[in-house]
């Protein structure tokens, strides 16, 4: 016979096995945790849940948005055992908030185009602020502090742009990256390890613009390049090792053939 928990699906479910786990008979980690030590665990599961898609695995894909899933009612409920509020009221909040922002959807107003979205989108928030009357936010304000360094850079140079502190043509933003990366040099040949670490910020905000500017995401594209070489890498080290070497027994001209190897392999 199914007990109790079993008899119900989906998020009614999840809701219930949660506030069980937080009851008085329940697990003593679930039972400790608090707002505060489930940040981490929060930022874990969406990068897990990120790398899922990235893979193209669908069961695991599945999966992490379970685990991202959970963090949400696990906070939810949280807050309803602070009489602040519960699950249903994030759920509520969030579809009205839907509704209220797509009244070309919802509404009798027109949106043939994104564009068109955006603007009433735009709009709405604004009214949400307070209205025509409310002091308008400062443009850069409301990016998340704990987004990565290059999301949050392409984010802050799209709302700068869209406001026309921007380039004209992509040769003015390749001229900028070049003139950051001389800049780089004078610094290391000052051996000024403040302006070092400067100038490297400067060189990777405006490799961010560039990438940006042709309309690619800064963060994927270093994440694909990690992915590349991290691949490549471990084929240098099964090679390696199926020769019965070591990587450290290796010079680094030995390990470059290896790797001109692998990429040909992939060329292939």
């Amino acid at each position: 016979m199914k007990n109790k928990l079993e008899q119900v699906n989906g998020i009614t479910r999840v809701m219930d096995v949660v506030a069980r786990l937080r009851g008085e008979d329940g697990c003593p980690w679930d039972r400790q945790q608090t707002l505060d030590s489930l940040k981490p665990c929060l930022m874990e599961e969406c990068c897990e849940l990120l790398e899922a898609i990235e893979q193209g695995d669908v069961a695991a894909h599945r999966d992490e948005l379970g685990d991202v899933l959970l963090q949400v009612v696990m906070q939810a409920r949280i807050r309803e055992e602070q009489g602040d509020f519960d699950f249903e009221a994030v759920a509520g909040h969030l579809a009205d908030k839907l509704i209220r922002r797509h009244p070309h959807v919802f509404g009798d107003a027109k949106a043939d185009t994104t564009a068109e979205v955006m603007q009433h989108w735009a709009r709405i928030k604004q009214e949400e602020r307070g209205g025509a009357d409310a002091p308008p936010r400062a443009t850069l304000d409301g990016i998340p502090l704990q987004l990565p360094a290059l999301h949050r850079a392409q984010r802050i140079q799209e709302r700068a742009g869209k406001k026309g502190f921007d380039w004209d043509r992509i040769d003015d933003v390749i001229d900028k990256v070049e003139e950051e990366l001389e800049e780089v040099r004078e610094a290391l040949k000052a051996d000024d390890a403040d302006a070092v670490e400067g100038e490297l910020g400067d060189l990777l905000f405006a490799t961010v613009n560039l990438c940006r500017f042709r309309g690619v995401h800064a963060e994927g594209a270093l994440r694909r390049a990690i992915a590349k070489f991290t691949s490549r890498f471990h084929a240098v080290e099964r090679r390696l090792l199926a020769a019965g070497r070591r990587l450290e027994d290796c010079t680094l001209a030995e390990m470059d053939r290896e790797w001109d190897r692998v990429k040909a392999d992939e060329a292939s």
